[in-house]
């Protein structure tokens, strides 16, 4: 007769049982669906960015004027980041999904109705604080890979963010220029309901861990600081995204500007060149799983730095910014998947390493596109140049100090 502790302990492993395993699909449509769903939640977050002169116009300001929005959106990402990503260890998935989609896909329709500029910051903040489902999303994939595959899977999933990114950009600009840019918006709400409901029905509905939901939050610090290998991911993404967020923010005004004159649809299938990172994404993980996360983010900060100089020049020459949008994107997906697949294996609690990571690289983001554009605004496209190239430096200077 078997043990109360052993009733016990077959109970508890009978209980932990992922429930309706029937519902989950093949391991290669399941990673797919995911990547979908991932580009097209992320891609909410850059929705403003290829629209700031049609709604300018709408509104009757100055696209200048009208540039903090897209940092709006990453700082609502970030703060999203914060207090809905550390979920991922203890909630149940699937609630949590489905319940974010409907929030997004709420504010998304009130950004498409705002009757001003600052209604529309406040539903895009909204918003972008509740689009963080791909960062629920790939602790799971990094779970589920063979562990000699894991950054491959992980590059999988941001070869998908990057795709939305792009997508955001120069569809949201053709769409933008041909239907006005509230459709752009409500189109989002739509793809948004059903990819992000889609997703949640495939994933596990149980809980993770037991105890308070908020727990992960309250550990964020107590992580970092006894994970150095976090730490240094997270200041590293931080440099690379705001050295990115900087020039792609701004780029838009310069583009459209006089200096190049373009209307916002032209501008946007600019952003063709982010499929760089899609491309790059499977291969960095290829070199993370073979040469180690390290080396991958030191050649991408290295190109990134090659950059630089590049989109200076591009102020003046458009082949230039051709090239120097090629190399931004892979020195950015290269560091990406090498830092998270860092940040998702350095401790025992990866969604809440993954919350601490993500949110540095937004903040980091979100920070750099607003003194970018007010670079911009005051000094011209070299400005914005110059704090990409301060973010750059204090990104790897920073980590490089002690080891």
């Amino acid at each position: 007769m078997p043990s109360a502790t052993t009733t016990t302990t077959t109970s508890r492993r009978a209980d932990e049982a992922p429930p309706r395993q029937a519902r989950t699909p093949a391991p290669g449509l399941f990673l797919t669906l995911i990547a979908v769903c991932s580009a097209v939640t992320a891609a909410n977050i850059y929705l403003a960015a290829p629209l700031l002169s049609l709604m300018a116009r709408d509104f009757g300001s100055a696209p200048s004027a009208v540039a903090w929005i897209a940092s709006v959106a990453q700082l609502g990402y970030a703060v999203g980041l914060l207090f809905f990503a550390p979920l991922g260890d203890s909630a149940n998935r699937r609630r949590l999904v489905a319940g974010l989609t409907l929030v997004t896909t709420v504010a998304l329709g009130a950004s498409a109705a705002a009757p001003g500029v600052t209604a529309l910051a406040v539903a895009m903040f909204v918003a972008s604080a509740a689009t963080v489902i791909p960062q629920l999303l790939v602790p799971l994939v990094a779970e589920r890979a063979p562990a000699d595959r894991r950054a491959r899977h992980v590059a999988a999933v941001i070869a998908g963010l990057f795709t939305g990114i792009v997508g955001a950009r120069v569809l949201g600009g053709l769409a933008g220029q041909a239907f006005g840019w509230r459709w752009v918006f409500a189109g989002a709400a739509v793809l948004t309901l059903v990819l992000g409901l889609s997703t949640a029905l495939v994933l596990p509905s149980r809980r993770r861990r037991e105890g308070p939901l908020f727990a992960g939050l309250a550990a964020l610090p107590s992580v970092l600081r006894h994970s150095p290998d976090l730490w240094r991911a997270c200041l590293r993404q931080a440099g690379m995204f705001g050295a990115w967020s900087a020039l792609w923010t701004a780029l838009s005004l310069l583009l459209t500007g006089p200096a190049y004159g373009l209307s916002p649809a032209t501008a946007g299938l600019f952003g063709l060149f982010g499929l760089t990172a899609s491309a790059v994404a499977p291969l960095a993980g290829g070199f993370v799983d073979r040469f180690g996360a390290t080396r991958v983010v030191r050649s991408a900060y290295l190109l990134a730095a090659i950059s630089v100089p590049l989109f200076w020049l591009g102020g003046q020459a458009l082949a230039a910014l051709f090239a120097a949008a090629i190399a931004i994107h892979a020195a950015l997906v290269a560091s990406h998947v090498a830092n998270q697949t860092l940040a998702l294996t350095s401790t025992s609690t990866p969604a809440t390493a993954n919350t601490a990571y993500v949110v540095a690289g937004f903040a980091g983001g979100a920070a750099a596109s607003a003194l970018g554009g007010s670079a911009f605004t005051h000094f011209g496209w070299g400005g914005v140049c110059a704090v990409a190239g301060l973010w750059l430096v204090l990104g790897w200077g920073l980590t490089s100090v002690r080891r």
